[in-house]
């Protein structure tokens, strides 16, 4: 009886092992997938733009879309509503099956950025590998009549010292956020109003997006954007933001 008392207790103490490294592996893959990492920034060297750093009344609505068509047109028509003007990175690959959108993008003076060719993390390849895409994504929209593009924002957010500085020898400015509702992931219309409107401030840079997985961003917006503005806060694009304040990031670990 005592030799199987020691035989339970030593399965139970592998198995709660085994559970435990599970649970951080998920755990890390989540974080590394969501999070928007820290980014590199010297008084000499390129940056990527987080949020600016004067605390103003200007802040900047980004969108991302990398698949589908339909949640962005509702979207279009509630910031047109609102006479709010965004800023659209969209991947070379989405944009040669929807030339149409980017037409009504552009049309409705919304500025438009890119997320490189494929929606891939960039950490997760050669850097000559990145260099390509980004040399690529440039080339497939010029073909669409997008041949100055300067704003990047990477696949998930990833990025690194190597990252930021070969498309800042490209002529791209990196641009993340400082602001995250996660609606992606749909967390019910109020938790996204919520949470845009206690944490944005002057200078933010709101992440949201216009891909078909979201369901609740368009009624939310209906929420935020007048709400953002009585709070006495202006929306601007990612270019006047950049042209009005000086950036504000900080190292990468």
């Amino acid at each position: 009886m005592q030799h199987f008392h020691v035989w339970k207790w030593s399965s139970l103490k592998r198995w709660g092992l085994v559970v435990i490294a599970a649970l951080f592996c998920a755990i890390f893959l989540v974080v590394e997938r969501d999070s928007a990492f820290s980014v590199f920034s010297t008084d000499k060297g390129p940056r990527a733009l987080i949020s600016s750093g004067e605390k103003g009344k200007d802040v900047s609505l980004t969108f991302n879309i990398s698949w589908g068509q339909q949640q962005v047109y509702p979207i279009l028509d509630t910031l047109k509503k609102h006479g709010v003007k965004a800023t659209f990175f969209v991947n070379g690959e989405w944009a040669e099956r929807h030339p149409e959108i980017l037409k009504a993008i552009t049309e409705d003076g919304h500025e438009l950025g890119m997320m490189g060719y494929r929606y891939k993390s960039y950490l997760k390849q050669d850097i000559t590998q990145v260099k390509k895409d980004l040399l690529y994504a440039r080339t497939v929209f010029g073909k669409l009549g997008y041949d100055e593009l300067s704003l990047l924002r990477t696949p998930n957010g990833h990025v690194n010292n190597e990252v930021i500085t070969m498309a800042s020898k490209l002529g791209y400015q990196v641009v993340q956020w400082s602001v995250n509702p996660k609606d992606w992931d749909n967390p019910g219309t109020q938790v996204i109003v919520d949470h845009v409107m206690k944490e944005t401030s002057g200078g933010d840079i709101i992440l949201m997006h216009a891909s078909d997985s979201v369901k609740q961003t368009n009624k939310a917006l209906g929420t935020i954007l007048p709400g953002i503005k009585q709070k006495g806060f202006h929306f601007v694009t990612i270019s006047e933001l950049i042209s009005k304040a000086e950036t504000e990031s900080s190292p990468i670990n």
